[in-house]
């Protein structure tokens, strides 16, 4: 009974010594910010992609080009990627469009080149703090891999000083190393995971974001004849 009391989660991370309690407060304190950041991420992808399905059912209804321009600039701060995408390209479209002696390639290229300026910010707006994740989850388990070898580096230097080794003796030092890698494996997976389901769902809007692009630059090459 007492050996269990001895061994239990709490008491061992307690009773760690100095070097391990900072990697065990270290990874618990980069596990929050992770879990932090895939709330925070899952959100902004699923707002990215509800946000982006709407305009696409806007855009292709066949409405006209005006009013879903003056629609977005005047409902701009709830827009969506795709939106200020269009947004952007219309503008400078229009903007090209009314100077004189200027070859209907240049305003092509030119609204798609402002078109490609915002897609670049949105996507990586929309990017922003999946490094963390990644790094999290590349780095995490060998830090607690370092708390766990440092560890019970400590319980076998404690072990010098008694005369008799036994499990009661080594079981502590070793059970609360491990705790460790136990704390970096909890925040590595989850990170992990997260990385790789947000970074699938982000390329695939990229995807959709460029064929927009193209499809609505067709539609304005179009409009210059």
């Amino acid at each position: 009974m007492n050996v269990s009391h001895d061994l239990s989660i709490l008491h061992l991370i307690l009773n760690a010594s100095a070097v391990v309690q900072c990697v065990m407060a270290v990874l618990a304190g980069v596990s929050f910010m992770s879990w932090y950041y895939i709330f925070r991420k899952w959100f902004a992808v699923s707002k990215a992609k509800t946000q982006t399905e709407q305009f696409e059912r806007d855009f292709w209804s066949g409405g006209d080009l005006n009013s879903l321009y003056q629609s977005a600039v005047n409902n701009r701060h709830g827009t969506g990627s795709m939106e200020r995408i269009f947004e952007a390209g219309f503008r400078e479209f229009a903007k090209l469009r009314g100077q004189k002696n200027l070859d209907p390639k240049d305003v092509i290229d030119g609204s798609r080149r402002a078109m490609r300026a915002t897609y670049q910010r949105e996507v990586d707006n929309i990017d922003a703090h999946l490094a963390f994740l990644a790094s999290v989850g590349s780095v995490s388990p060998y830090v607690g891999l370092f708390g766990t070898v440092w560890g019970i580096m400590h319980s076998f230097r404690g072990l010098a000083n008694v005369g008799q080794a036994t499990l009661s003796a080594v079981a502590p030092g070793i059970a609360e190393a491990l705790v460790a890698t136990a704390i970096g494996l909890f925040a590595a997976i989850p990170a992990v995971v997260a990385y790789n389901r947000f970074a699938h769902e982000i390329d695939r809007l990229a995807t959709r974001f460029e064929s927009f692009m193209e499809e609505f630059s067709n539609i304005l090459q179009r409009h210059m004849r």
